[in-house]
């Protein structure tokens, strides 16, 4: 059974920056691509970022610069480093097993993410 448990969510100031980490178990984590997802009230999930299991990263164009994904494949954890948060960054923000670059059948998203972390940037 996959697990997900996010954290690192909350209230930030426009400018601000946050950390979310993503704790998973129930598989060789460190054989699969993970990817941070977010997705607002009313709109389909946006991809943000992956990271390869051979450590190769990638980022969408609205956080290229100022986001870092990276993993922790000893303790089965991903993280999102956030900076320069901006208000149309708020979300709410789940770690998910696969790489979903580009289009991706959301019932894949489904089965293979977590319940996800509040993020909300505002003054």
């Amino acid at each position: 059974q996959l697990q997900f448990v996010e954290s690192g969510g909350g209230l930030v100031q426009p400018g601000g920056s946050l950390t979310l980490s993503c704790e998973a178990s129930g598989w060789r984590f460190g054989d699969y691509p993970m990817s941070w997802i977010r997705q607002v009230p009313g709109k389909g999930p946006e991809w943000v970022s992956t990271a390869k299991a051979s450590g190769i990263t990638y980022y969408g164009d609205s956080v290229k610069g100022r986001f870092t994904i990276s993993r922790d494949d000893v303790k089965n954890t991903l993280f999102l480093y956030m900076d320069s948060l901006k208000v149309e960054d708020t979300a709410l923000y789940y770690c998910a097993r696969g790489d979903y670059r580009g289009s991706f059948d959301s019932r894949i998203l489904e089965r293979n993410r977590g319940q996800g972390t509040q993020v909300i940037v505002s003054s």
